[in-house]
């Protein structure tokens, strides 16, 4: 089995983990992987279904943060403006977004005859990372089908993490980087909820990173310092508890906090973005009612979410790392592991 935070007593914060200690710990969420390994090529799709029905009909509440805008994505625009998700989240490398919004919208089109026609168009989500350091990204292999394959293999369960699906050919602090999770849970009126983050980590310099003991870990052959920050890294989050989108959007905020823990600055040609959704509380595509009510968080109490997204973000981006073994790409480029630098330094 891959190698996750804790196993090398490496542990973010106080809050417990949920079972699996990732974003799936959020009831009816899914995530599948399709990767692409061939030749010069390290790259995939991986896909995020917050529920198990059609989007477009049942929505969800959502929120964005852009940390640091040096990036490529699709469908955030009208997320910030409306605060609702009507598609799968897709995960992708920076020139396949187009891609992703095709298999979106051919999904959401074959389930959904009066788009277009009767009711209005959709808002297909796709959000990457640049992996074009170990993949060739020019080749821009990835397919519809590719994007297909990922959506139709997301099941609940334990997520696979590292360098998998859209995180193949992704690096960060100079390792290998990749696909993370983790989750915490908050007790909320006597009732236990869960906030789960998936990550897709390529950010961050080498030599800056700092482990939760405190630990520097520089990457063998790190390049010079004063290296500019160019990586990007893309948070999902996912959460039961009721929260309107604005509270989402603040939640959606503190995954910063986490990223910042483990040494990163949000460079200048750094996307970082973040995006939260509840389950809690479906949106009716065609709600007939002036007045719809809505269960919302007692604002007092939005420190819990607010101190679970940093502790999960920081571990997710620790189990992406950890999770990826050292690798050689196009061209000769290389990553090392993580996990294989602190076995030595144990």
């Amino acid at each position: 089995m891959p190698a996750r935070a804790r196993d090398f007593g490496l542990v973010c914060g106080t809050l417990p983990p949920g079972p699996l200690n990732a974003i799936t710990d959020v009831a009816g969420v899914r995530v599948g992987h399709w990767t692409l390994r061939e030749g010069d090529l390290m790259t995939g799709f991986t896909a995020i279904l917050p529920h198990g029905d059609d989007l477009f009909r049942w929505k969800l509440r959502g929120g964005v943060e852009v940390v640091n805008g040096f990036g490529k994505s699709a469908g955030l625009m009208q997320l910030a403006e409306l605060g609702q998700i009507e598609t799968p989240i897709l995960l992708g490398n920076t020139l396949s977004v187009g891609t992703g919004f095709n298999a979106l919208v051919t999904r959401a089109l074959q389930a959904n005859p009066d788009i277009g026609r009767e009711t209005g168009t959709v808002n297909p989500l796709v959000l990457e990372c640049n992996d074009g350091f170990l993949s060739d990204i020019r080749a821009r292999a990835l397919t519809e089908a590719d994007a297909f394959a990922a959506l139709d293999v997301a099941a609940a369960g334990p997520v696979a993490e590292g360098a998998v699906g859209a995180g193949a050919g992704m690096s960060a602090f100079g390792f290998k980087g990749g696909i993370g999770s983790a989750s915490r849970l908050i007790v909320l009126d006597g009732k236990t909820y869960a906030l789960g983050v998936l990550v897709l980590a390529n950010f961050g310099r080498a030599g800056d990173l700092v482990l939760p003991d405190g630990r520097r870990t520089v990457p063998p052959e790190a390049p010079a310092a004063g290296q500019p920050e160019r990586g990007s890294v893309i948070i999902v989050l996912a959460t039961d508890i009721p929260m309107e989108t604005r509270q989402l959007t603040r939640v959606a905020r503190r995954c910063g906090a986490g990223l910042a823990r483990l040494g990163a600055f949000w460079g200048n040609g750094s996307g970082d973005i973040a995006l939260a959704f509840s389950t809690a509380g479906r949106i009716a595509h065609h709600e007939p009612a002036d007045f719809v009510a809505m269960q919302a968080l007692n604002e007092n109490s939005i420190d819990g979410p607010f101190r679970a997204a940093a502790e999960a973000t920081q571990e997710a981006v620790l189990n992406a790392m950890l999770a990826a073994p050292a690798t050689s790409g196009r061209d000769g480029h290389w990553r090392p592991s993580l996990a294989d630098a602190l076995s030595r330094a144990d």
